[in-house]
């Protein structure tokens, strides 16, 4: 079973990096680094998630 923290971080990876794509763009580099901030934030819920669903899987829950 998926955790919900890897489809938020996934969700939240995949939007920053559409957000940086539009930033770099357009030439915005405020964009662009929040994009890439975002990007970073939503691997690590994701990995989060991952985690937490092995610690399950270990624990048996």
């Amino acid at each position: 079973m998926v955790d919900s923290n890897q489809i938020k971080g996934g969700a939240k990876e995949l939007g920053g990096k559409l957000k940086e794509a539009v930033g770099n763009a357009v030439g915005n580099d405020r964009m662009a680094a929040d994009g890439l901030a975002d990007q970073a934030e939503g691997k690590t819920q994701k990995n989060y998630g991952k985690v937490k669903d092995a610690v399950k899987d270990q624990v048996g829950h």
